[in-house]
């Protein structure tokens, strides 16, 4: 579909689940917008996650505004591509003015708007969505570029599967949801596994007979506020806890049970070495403090209700297992590896954005609660922490879209009747 000299009210970038949210809460409001989509609906679901990958938060918490999950299997996990499709059906459903294939190169700013040049030519709005999501782009440390070259190197934006990967062990560097649940699939294919372990979160599956999603929700963790926290900076930058869309564990000691040898956070590569930090245990005591005060949270919660009597015992896992003497160092040269896998990360894919001063010295995107203050009427959704604890989340959608919308709507009214 060609857009070559539109011009509309509102253009949201992205058709995953922030876009199309948005886009509902749009046209309850009355307000004229397109979505751009550089693939179809849910497409960062559909090319950018491995074959095995299921959905961290189990179906009931899935659901997005105006359509709840209606499936049989509540307490199920979908597999990313199963998502995609849902987002589709959605999109459908809510008859969102989606145009697919849709590439946006740039923005500008104009007087009372902004210009972007997309695939399809040129389109001119008076408010600009920016719904690309907070994990757009897998980071990889400068550091990979001192990897000899005979180690294959890759991330979870393109890992498909563990055959993808030459024979041989694999240095997984990072222990969040990615990093670990890779390793356990690495691990269980017959590939020997290190794990370069940093700051991490550790959470059960399920306690006391409730999946954790239900409690964080239930005890009001998730909708935590900008007001709630002390150093929003170090929220937002938290990592993806330590889960996997299922029963099975992924925490480090499941791991070591598996036979994962894990080791510090990956410090340095130098002279065809891979440098560990001896840090590891002070990293672990750390995780597993802040499991124990989330447990003894949830068990006042529980307390304060008089839900005893309906929940099973309290109890808790064992402060995670350590290795006599963690190695501190990797040759890359001695045929233990031949493959890296960099779970270090995602950053949001707002290059298109640059035009516009919006930056801050470190290249990171000024929000004030997806308001941009640097660009009157520009707007962004699905980052870490937008609103609240759960703006990340696909339950996070819906809150979200309906403050922004909430905001946008009275800029476009106040605009018109100045």
């Amino acid at each position: 579909m060609t857009v070559t000299g539109k011009y509309i009210d509102t253009v949201i970038v992205g058709g995953g689940q922030a876009g199309l949210a948005m886009s509902r809460e749009l046209s309850i409001r009355g307000v004229e917008h397109l979505i751009l989509e550089r693939g179809v609906a849910g497409n960062a679901w559909r090319t950018s996650r491995w074959d095995s990958l299921r959905l961290l938060t189990p179906n009931w918490a899935n659901g997005l505004p105006g359509r709840p999950y209606g499936g049989p299997a509540h307490h199920g996990f979908m597999t990313a591509a199963e998502f995609a499709n849902s987002l589709e059906t959605y999109a459908c459903l809510i008859s969102a003015p989606l145009v697919e294939n849709a590439c946006v190169h740039s923005a500008r700013g104009l007087p009372n708007g902004f210009e972007l040049a997309t695939s399809g030519g040129m389109i001119t709005c008076r408010t600009l969505v920016a719904a690309t999501g907070g994990a757009a782009r897998p980071v990889v440390p400068p550091m990979a570029v001192a990897v000899p070259p005979h180690i294959f190197q890759t991330d979870p934006g393109s890992y498909k599967r563990p055959s993808d990967l030459p024979l041989g062990g694999v240095l997984v560097v990072g222990a969040s949801a990615s990093g670990v649940q890779i390793s356990r699939e690495l691990r269980l294919s017959g590939r020997h596994v290190t794990l370069a372990v940093g700051n991490h979160v550790r959470l059960p599956r399920n306690y006391r007979g409730r999946d954790i999603e239900w409690w964080l929700d239930a005890i009001g963790a998730l909708d935590e506020s900008l007001d709630d926290v002390d150093d929003l900076t170090r929220v937002r930058r938290t990592p993806s806890p330590q889960l996997i869309g299922g029963t099975d564990p992924v925490d480090l000691a499941a791991l070591k049970r598996l036979g994962v040898e894990i080791t510090g956070r990956l410090a340095d590569i130098q002279d065809g070495r891979a440098l560990f930090s001896g840090g590891l245990a002070h990293l672990c005591q750390a995780a597993d403090l802040k499991l124990g005060r989330l447990f003894d949270r949830i068990d006042l919660w529980a307390k304060e209700r008089i839900l005893g009597a309906a929940l099973m015992p309290s109890t808790r896992p064992s402060a995670t297992p350590l290795p006599i003497l963690p190695r501190l160092s990797l040759d890359f040269g001695s045929g233990e590896i031949a493959s890296i896998v960099w779970a270090t990360g995602f950053r949001p894919a707002h290059t298109w954005l640059r035009d516009l001063p919006v930056f801050d010295c470190r290249g990171r995107l000024v929000h004030d609660g997806g308001v941009v203050p640097g660009a009157p009427g520009l707007y962004v959704l699905g980052l870490p922490f937008l609103r609240r604890r759960r703006s990340l989340q696909i339950s996070g959608a819906g809150p979200d879209t309906r403050d922004i919308a909430r905001h946008l709507d009275t800029y476009l009214r106040h605009n018109a009747a100045a």
